[in-house]
């Protein structure tokens, strides 16, 4: 049994030139994410953990995320995407189809 259920890794790298997922506001929206986990107490062993992360390769698709241990990748572009990903995906264990790169 992996230490956390599920581990979510925002990818929050900045590029000098090309797309990034930095240009799409993606600290901010990770950090959202990790307190709205906090909030719903699913932080911590058996539970969730909410990490940034560098250059995920995916900058074409970005802002994006993956979610361990089952290495589903999503794209979102606001609050109420993170908010659909947390409650479907991390609570109900329920893949977002719509946002699944």
């Amino acid at each position: 049994m992996s230490y956390y259920r599920y581990h979510v890794f925002f990818c929050t790298h900045h590029r000098e030139e090309g797309a990034c997922c930095a240009n799409h506001d993606a600290q901010a929206l990770r950090d959202y994410a990790k307190e709205q986990v906090k909030q719903l107490k699913l932080t911590g062993p058996r539970k969730c953990r909410v990490n940034n992360a560098g250059c995920m390769d995916r900058c074409n698709k970005g802002p994006v995320l993956v979610v361990y241990p089952e290495g589903v990748w999503y794209t979102y572009k606001n609050k109420e995407d993170v908010d659909e990903i947390i409650h479907e995906h991390l609570q109900h264990g329920r893949v977002v189809e719509r946002l699944k790169i």
